[in-house]
């Protein structure tokens, strides 16, 4: 398996408080790869170590396997754009002139493939119009071409979707599968709005005070999120044979402590009690279970629902 960043026991010591405590994480090539946690969790100082910006307090890491104590890791970082907390653009430019600016800075000898990501971010049209008077999606999409006028593969995004209205979220969400999946760029996002990493993240790191509390792939987190009817019994190996026998029911998993998840008859949680216990199989608890990506972030931090993650 390939990992375009890999970081080990990372930490970041501001003063009297730890943004960073012995995080490990690795993010795996033509990953779309959802960073989540709290404002305040750590996942911008996270960005800022990978990005050069700032110094780690301790541990290390890699890009493209090459190390963060290397000396040649100025390479890697040639095929990584990124969008710190605010887009890099001058607002006085037009959406051209800011391109051409990077381009400039990046020492690209022509201006070759300028027009082609203005077209990529839908930003072909704008002409004369300087950024200061482009909306808050139109800024973030031209902060992407930015980012990507180096032609990197690797491109970490720090809350694009922070601030946009609706169909500015749906703009950069689409331009991001886009450049995942016909240019094969692996990409880190950040992100407290939770829903909108649902749709198209293909796996997951979970953030809480610094540290790094779960990573998961998006399969098993749909598994884990998975509407069930779950069963604390007395004898887990009797239940299986009950519902198997006399409810053709197969689809259910067996869970340590005495508990079943049930995967089908969700809607009749009585037929399913009535045959356990008319087969001699004690019932304790049960509980209708499924959630979303929020709720479940929330039971791995033990806080209740109703806040922003």
């Amino acid at each position: 398996m390939e990992y375009v960043l890999r970081t080990q026991n990372l930490c970041k010591q501001y003063k009297h408080c730890k943004a960073l405590d012995n995080l490990t994480m690795h993010v795996e090539k033509g990953a779309i790869y959802g960073f989540v946690g709290r404002n305040g969790a750590g996942k911008t100082t996270l960005i800022r170590v990978v990005c050069g910006l700032q110094a780690p307090t301790a541990g290390s890491y890699q890009l493209y396997g090459l190390s963060s104590a290397g000396a040649d890791l100025a390479s890697a970082r040639r095929r990584t754009g990124a969008v710190v907390e605010t887009p890099s653009i001058y607002l006085s430019l037009t959406a051209r002139e800011n391109l051409r600016q990077q381009f400039d800075v990046l020492g690209l000898p022509s201006y070759r493939g300028l027009e082609d990501l203005l077209e990529l971010v839908g930003l072909q049209d704008t002409g004369k119009k300087q950024a200061r008077d482009f909306s808050l999606g139109m800024r973030q999409r031209l902060g992407i071409a930015v980012a990507l006028a180096g032609d990197p593969d690797f491109l970490i995004l720090d809350e694009p979707a922070n601030g946009l209205d609706p169909q500015g979220i749906v703009e950069i969400r689409e331009l991001i599968l886009r450049l995942n999946r016909e240019r094969q760029i692996t990409v880190l996002i950040s992100s407290h709005i939770l829903s909108e990493l649902e749709s198209f993240a293909t796996c997951y790191g979970f953030i809480h005070r610094g540290k790094l509390i779960e990573q998961i792939s998006e399969k098993l987190l749909r598994e884990r999120c998975r509407e069930c009817l779950e069963l604390l019994v007395d004898s887990t190996e009797k239940a299986a044979v009950s519902i198997e026998r006399e409810l053709g029911c197969t689809n259910y998993e067996i869970l340590p402590g005495g508990k079943m998840r049930l995967y089908e008859y969700l809607d009749a949680p009585a037929k399913v009690t009535h045959v356990l216990a008319s087969n001699g199989v004690e019932i304790s608890g049960v509980n209708n279970q499924g959630s979303n990506l929020e709720e479940y972030f929330l039971s791995l931090i033990g806080e209740e629902g109703g806040q922003d993650a």
